[in-house]
């Protein structure tokens, strides 16, 4: 087969298949070279066409806290005070430079995450 950029989805598709094909090839052999190949192909034409937004800042950090098992308490240390906490949870204060570079330091939340733009309006469920 020659191995070439998938540009249709018939060629995604029988990337795939070659994929498939190849699964239990093992590294370093010719096999696995191949299906090394073709995953770079599939992975790059679903970035392309496939493509996941990120999540909700706020979103992104009440699913690191269920993770966790945080509490809105336990957030202090990354807002300043209970207030804080509240306001930025509830929408009624935007992230702060400073909130983010904790937030992604220390809870290693994605900074696609965190510095996605977003409206101080209500989340969707």
């Amino acid at each position: 087969m020659v191995y070439k950029i998938i540009k249709t989805e018939s060629d995604y598709e029988m990337m795939l298949e070659e994929a498939y094909e190849l699964m239990d090839a093992k590294e370093n052999t010719p096999q696995g070279d191949r299906l090394e190949l073709v995953s770079l192909l599939i992975e790059k034409y679903e970035q392309e066409h496939y493509a996941i937004a990120p999540p909700h800042p706020i979103n992104a950090i009440k699913f690191r806290m269920e993770q966790a098992g945080l509490q809105q308490k336990d957030m202090v240390e990354y807002f300043g005070d209970k207030s804080k906490v509240s306001e930025v949870l509830n929408l009624k204060r935007p992230l702060s430079l400073k909130h983010i570079r904790r937030l992604n330091h220390d809870l290693h939340i994605p900074l696609e995450s965190l510095i996605e733009e977003y409206s101080l309006e209500k989340l969707q469920a």
